[in-house]
């Protein structure tokens, strides 16, 4: 099973951390911060413009700096079939 990583950037020191993703959504993007028992999770959603994703995990502001329109494209790529399916 291949894992999604993405890159983050935390505000306060400026780095740049990878980080595993569990869920990715237009809507909301949970990661998993670190590995093992010392992990942590963390829920990203959208800014109020929609060009970023935002959330804190242990008091620390964390950026995902790609628009929902990139995400939701991203999803899309990996996926086509995903939004083609019919009700019945």
């Amino acid at each position: 099973m291949n894992t999604e990583k993405i890159k983050v950037r935390v505000t306060e020191s400026g780095n740049v951390i990878e980080v595993a993703v569990l869920n990715k959504r237009a809507d909301r993007i949970e990661i998993v911060i670190g590995e093992g028992v010392h992990n942590v999770r963390c829920e990203l959603v959208p800014t109020r413009n929609s060009l970023a994703y935002v959330g804190k995990a242990m008091g620390r502001e964390i950026v995902y700096e790609r628009s929902r329109e990139q995400v939701q494209a991203d999803i899309k790529r990996v996926d086509p079939n995903l939004y083609n399916s019919k009700r019945r």
